[in-house]
């Protein structure tokens, strides 16, 4: 460190080095300001990702086995309008589950801070089918998913609750999803070889209404193909835009 002094003298050793050692310890405290900052920040996302963990494992699981079962009382129930009752209660609990799901989302933004979206894709589906019976399949197209950094977090949460539909409705043995590009769109496909539905006739109660919002929000299109006994094929097409 070279320094002078007004009129051009220079400072002595003495006077350079307690200048050295003041940036020294400007230095060690801007270091420590900047530790503690990290550390309250850390502790801060530890307690988000501790109450969403609570929130998923505890609560929503207990929310999707009371659906399980009033959908199997609704089979069993002997008389129509009982059967209808019930069927209303379930999309209603629905309902309450994907809001909780957004919410949990929100209290987790590392999720994808520290992850891709290739690799959020599939440890989704490995998340899904270690607590499911469907065997889920993902593949996705890396270099465009590397394009789509800005959008990860509603392309996830689509990918979620479709699979959610899979589990709870489909009765499907194995679900797909795929990234991929076509010209130039971007599509998130999620296809099942469940029992199928009718899309007109039960798209509230599937949540697809709230797909299509998210959709709409990526600036794309959600389609829905179903035939009843063969399967399901969901479709997200958006166009691909430069990150």
């Amino acid at each position: 460190m070279v320094a002078n002094l007004k009129g051009g003298n220079r400072f002595s050793m003495e006077t350079r080095r307690l200048v050295d050692s003041l940036a020294d310890a400007a230095s060690v405290a801007l270091d420590y300001d900047r530790a503690q900052t990290e550390l309250r920040r850390l502790g801060l996302l530890e307690e988000r990702e501790r109450i969403a963990k609570e929130l998923h494992d505890g609560i929503i699981q207990s929310l999707f086995a009371v659906g399980m079962g009033l959908q199997g009382t609704a089979l069993t129930a002997g008389k129509p309008e009982t059967s209808a009752r019930i069927e209303r209660a379930v999309e209603q609990l629905d309902g309450v589950i994907r809001d909780l799901r957004n919410y949990i989302f929100g209290l987790r933004p590392g999720i994808l801070a520290d992850r891709q979206l290739d690799q959020a894709l599939r440890s989704l589906g490995e998340e899904v089918e270690s607590r499911s019976r469907e065997k889920i399949d993902v593949q996705v197209d890396a270099a465009l998913a590397a394009t789509l950094s800005g959008r990860s977090a509603d392309l996830v949460q689509l990918t979620r609750e479709a699979l959610s539909n899979v589990t709870r409705h489909a009765h499907a043995t194995r679900a797909t999803v795929r990234l991929e590009r076509q010209g130039s769109r971007a599509v998130l496909i999620v296809e099942d070889d469940g029992v199928g539905f009718q899309p007109g006739k039960n798209s509230a109660g599937s949540g697809l209404r709230n797909m299509r919002e998210r959709a709409a929000k990526l600036g794309g299109t959600l389609t829905v193909k179903s035939e009843a006994g063969k399967g399901t094929t969901l479709q997200v097409s958006f166009p691909v835009q430069a990150e």
